[in-house]
């Protein structure tokens, strides 16, 4: 059997088996890819355009409280499995706060995210 290979198309894996409920790649599959490094997303640049999209005019100030309050809480809260602080949440909280945002317009954009955080952690 003849397979044409086309060189503009590529096939990734990307693993996180520290993250719940994943597993580490088969030692045979693993040998099929070539590892390489990742770095750390920038938290504060996704939460802004995060916020903006959400139609937050202070997305650029509250993106970066809402970043440290996060890293804070990682840091400084015990080390449980319920506490997640991590990028998945810090999306959720941020579209919680879009749609409190849609759904109270007259409350400050603060107040928003003061409450989205409330609810959501």
């Amino acid at each position: 059997m003849e397979l044409r290979l086309i060189k503009s198309i590529g096939i990734f894996v990307t693993m996180n088996p520290k993250y719940a409920g994943r597993s580490q790649l088969p030692e045979n599959l693993k040998q099929l890819f070539r590892g390489m490094a990742m770095v750390s997303p920038d938290r504060t640049n996704i939460a802004q355009v995060k916020l903006y999209t959400q139609g937050f005019k202070e997305a650029q100030d509250l993106s970066k409280s809402i970043v440290m309050l996060f890293e804070l809480c990682k840091k400084q809260l015990s080390n449980q499995e319920h506490y997640d602080f991590g990028l998945r949440s810090l999306k959720a909280v941020l579209v919680s706060a879009g749609n409190l945002k849609r759904e109270f317009p007259n409350f400050s954009e603060r107040e928003i995210i003061i409450k989205s955080v409330y609810n959501n952690i």
